[in-house]
């Protein structure tokens, strides 16, 4: 399966997934995410977006830890997963280049930017690597 986990990248950027190796993807305050979070298997892929500003793929990241209750909370309806770095991209994709290509139009993040964790087909994800310059 693959994901894609957007951050503001002024909060946790793909540099800073980079440097720590790997990192607990907690704080998520959304069913839907959750949700998805929950389906996460080790080994899924998923892409980093920077949200906010930049607004672009960024990177590759893969779980390393299935969900598991969120530290940053007391209420036990919250989950988080680990993931970890696989690699950046060698070009970002933009969300503009993403809605500019009609094979993506139906892609979550083109109808629903916001959500934090979200599928990505297979398709998809081949799509956006190739836009990327970078291997799947």
């Amino acid at each position: 399966q693959y994901w894609l986990m957007n951050s503001e990248p002024d909060v946790y950027s793909i540099e800073d997934l980079e440097r720590d190796g790997s990192t607990c993807w907690e704080g998520v305050r959304n069913y839907k995410a959750r949700n998805n979070m929950q389906a996460m298997k080790i080994g899924d892929r998923g892409f980093f977006y920077h949200s906010r500003s930049g607004l672009e793929i960024v990177g590759i990241v893969e779980v390393c830890a299935v969900a598991h209750p969120d530290s940053t909370t007391d209420d036990d309806r919250w989950d988080c997963v680990d993931i970890k770095a696989v690699r950046p991209f060698e070009t970002p994709v933009t969300l503009e280049q993403i809605k500019a290509e009609p094979r993506l139009k139906d892609m979550v993040l083109v109808n629903n930017s916001r959500l934090s964790v979200q599928p990505v087909t297979d398709a998809e994800w081949r799509i956006v690597c190739s836009m990327g310059n970078t291997a799947p």
